[in-house]
């Protein structure tokens, strides 16, 4: 079970106690993301959270570093469209370190001047390595022709022009007025004790950035094209739709559909396109949810001259999805998200984040026992409902590779329904 308290400052603690365990996690999620930049700064949020780890009033890189890493701990972070995360994993006696670390870096960062143009380079080396990888990539250029001068749509990364003339200031501004306790989650799972938990945090918090900009504009899904004619031995190919957000009720049906379309080898995409007829190595769908919107989208890599044939194939396989569902292709789909649930609850680290992102996104922590009971509630009917949705949306494609053969948007639009 978990438990929560709130502070006065508005800053939630939760935690759960898992029996067995040696180990803790424990992290500061964030409610703030590259959806909350502005085109000026596009990639602040991240670079923010690289030179966090830089130095504070008290301790530099180096001792940051080596004091998780003294006792054998891993420290870490990510920023994602709509939230930063900073996290360590360490043996329960050595969770102190955690936590000084953690409230030290929200706290105390000095963005030196000098770390900050040390920094610029490696994001920028990130950014090059990025662009060298089209599969990674075509993501990128998607999220863009889907959300056109919308934070939505602009990388995470933001760019090279961009990174290497943001000041110190700009980088230190973005977190004063965006980050605030009352956006904040302090979540920890392991070996833990809530109310000694509690009590160090309250003792470490007290001079949390308290930023009061909550202004984060609505996505507005358009659709596009991103075409990329580039010498590479595959076209990377990624089609998709906008999805659900994670309030929607039927996110969970759209999780079924995309596990039977494309969720594995047992797939109908991966049946029919790479086992019966041999067009590609590998094709899966995905769908990802934000707060206001979600993506829908198919990945696959294939030959210059096998994209002609596969086009087509796609496209049927879309047109016919939602109306010869089977009962035993949801119960796959439906015993994969299960599974993937449970097996998620024996992680502390999984367990920490889903917690912190769940007081985010729903203001609650979920019972497993409800989600379980929301995918059992899964139908046929109401997967055939979403697919028929999906399927008659706007579509986006981004495309790099040998695409001469490949189809415009308008020809590929056509053949759905």
């Amino acid at each position: 079970m978990h438990k929560i308290t709130e502070l006065e400052s508005g800053l939630r603690i939760v935690t759960q106690n898992m029996p067995g365990l040696e180990t803790v996690s424990m992290g500061i999620w964030n409610f703030v993301g590259g959806r909350d930049e502005t085109k000026e700064v596009n990639g602040v949020a991240h670079l923010l959270e690289h030179m966090a780890f830089k130095g504070t009033s008290t301790k530099n890189a180096l001792q940051i570093a080596e004091t998780i890493e003294n006792v054998g701990g891993d420290i870490n972070a990510y920023t994602s469209k709509e939230i930063t995360a900073y996290y360590v994993k360490l043996l329960s006696d050595d969770l102190p370190c955690g936590i000084d670390i953690l409230t030290d870096i929200l706290q105390n960062s000095t963005f030196a001047e000098e770390e900050l143009n040390r920094e610029r380079g490696v994001i920028i080396q990130e950014i090059g390595m990025y662009l060298d990888t089209p599969d990674d990539m075509i993501f990128d250029y998607w999220q863009e022709k889907a959300y056109p001068d919308q934070p939505m749509g602009r990388s995470i990364l933001g760019k090279t022009d961009i990174i290497k003339n943001i000041s110190r200031e700009e980088v230190k501004n973005f977190m004063m007025k965006h980050y605030n306790p009352k956006k904040m989650i302090i979540s920890a799972a392991g070996k833990i004790n809530h109310d000694a938990f509690v009590e160090s945090i309250k003792k470490s918090c007290t001079n949390l950035p308290s930023g009061n900009s909550d202004i984060r504009s609505k996505a507005n899904y358009q659709s596009g094209e991103y075409r990329e004619d580039k010498k590479l031995e595959q076209i990377h190919l990624l089609l998709g739709f906008e999805g659900v957000n994670y309030h929607d009720e039927d996110f969970y049906s759209l999780l079924v559909y995309s596990s039977l379309l494309g969720g594995g080898m047992s797939s109908r995409l991966f049946q029919e396109i790479r086992e019966k007829r041999g067009l590609v190595y590998g094709i899966s769908s995905f769908c990802s949810s934000y707060t206001d919107t979600g993506i829908f989208g198919i990945y696959c890599g294939t030959g210059e001259n096998q994209i002609q044939e596969l086009i087509p194939v796609l496209c049927d396989a879309l047109n016919k999805s939602p109306y010869n569902i089977s009962n035993k292709e949801i119960n796959r789909g439906k015993a994969q998200l299960k599974a993937s649930l449970m097996m998620g609850r024996e992680s502390a680290f999984r367990r920490c984040e889903s917690a912190a992102r769940q007081l985010l996104v729903f203001n609650r922590v979920i019972n497993p026992s409800e989600t379980l009971e929301k995918i059992n509630q899964v139908s046929r009917e109401s997967v055939e409902r979403i697919a028929k949705q999906i399927v008659k949306g706007k579509m986006t494609i981004s495309s790099i590779g040998p695409i001469k053969n490949l189809e415009k948007i308008e020809q590929i639009q056509s053949r759905i329904n």
